[in-house]
């Protein structure tokens, strides 16, 4: 999977699960997903869902509010755990 592949599912993934307050499609990969609206609660479905998505595990160590800032901290750590998950 190349990296914009895995950029757009990240961020419909986002999309569906995060419940944010402004359309994803109105923010760059950059943007703070807390200022739109992410919370908590969300972040954890948000986490769940790519797990899913992607059938890999977010290690212990990358599970920080630090990951959830924005779609491009999600899509290294995507990219992350597919290169881990295939060693």
């Amino acid at each position: 999977m190349e990296l914009n592949e895995i950029r757009a599912t990240v961020r419909r993934v986002v999309s569906d699960a995060a419940l944010l307050e402004v359309p994803l499609d109105a923010l760059d990969d950059n943007a703070d997903l807390y200022s739109a609206g992410l919370a908590s609660m969300t972040s954890v479905r948000v986490m769940v869902a790519l797990e899913d998505e992607f059938g890999i595990e977010i290690p212990d160590r990358l599970l920080t509010r630090k990951l959830f800032r924005n779609i491009a901290s999600l899509t290294d750590a995507v990219v992350v755990c597919l290169a881990e998950a295939r060693q």
